[in-house]
């Protein structure tokens, strides 16, 4: 992996960033993430997580160099299954307690019919990132399905791919819509990426629940 990288000047708040490794940790162990870390010459993160904050500290790049050094370990595809369980656990461990998701947990919410639950949760999902990161989303409806969009991306920051790589935010979509809805599954698929030159990324979510 190269030594240079490019400064984004775009962050997550260090909360945010405490929940990914914490995450990451789950899903591979503490040698795991360790050695990944070195790997993305992230090694100042070992055993030193950013802070429980809101400042916004944990820059895209480095988000971007998990990402290709998970890539690089485990091959793009252990990667991509590696990066969508972090995701989910990137939400179920705290990004589900985060502005306007936090209501969805309340009785209220979960009366709703599945339709109307979703036509809150995906714009939601898509208001935490843009309130408190500077990352850009936002949700537009269809007949059958929702696209979710990445306008500024921390995953694929200054990377090229042949095919898309955001997969962390498939997880985090993924096991939202799972929350929210009581336990249902929903495929989520990533539609186009800024790495492999796309104006802006794209991930397609389907409103039928997939069968159990």
């Amino acid at each position: 992996m190269s030594t240079e990288r490019v400064k984004s000047g775009y962050y997550y708040p260090n909360k945010m960033g405490r929940i990914y490794l914490t995450a990451l940790e789950e899903v591979m162990g503490k040698n795991g993430l360790n050695a990944i870390l070195r790997l993305a010459k992230l090694e100042h993160y070992i055993d030193n997580y950013p802070p429980d904050n809101l400042n916004k500290e944990f820059a895209f790049e480095d988000i971007a160099a998990l990402h290709q050094a998970l890539e690089e370990m485990y091959g793009p595809r252990g990667g991509r299954g590696l990066c969508q369980r972090a995701g989910r656990a990137l939400f179920a461990n705290g990004l589900k307690n985060f502005g306007a998701l936090a209501g969805a947990g309340d009785l209220a919410f979960k009366v709703l019919p599945l339709s109307t639950k979703m036509k809150i949760a995906v714009p939601a999902i898509a208001k935490v990132f843009n309130a408190t990161t500077d990352q850009i989303s936002n949700a537009h409806e269809f007949d059958d399905h929702y696209i979710y969009t990445l306008e500024r991306c921390s995953m694929c920051w200054n990377r090229t791919a042949d095919k898309p790589i955001c997969h962390t935010a498939v997880g985090i979509i993924q096991e939202a819509l799972k929350w929210m809805s009581g336990g249902r599954e929903f495929r989520v698929e990533m539609v186009a990426c800024k790495a492999t030159g796309a104006p802006i990324g794209k991930l397609k979510i389907y409103k039928e629940p997939i069968a159990e």
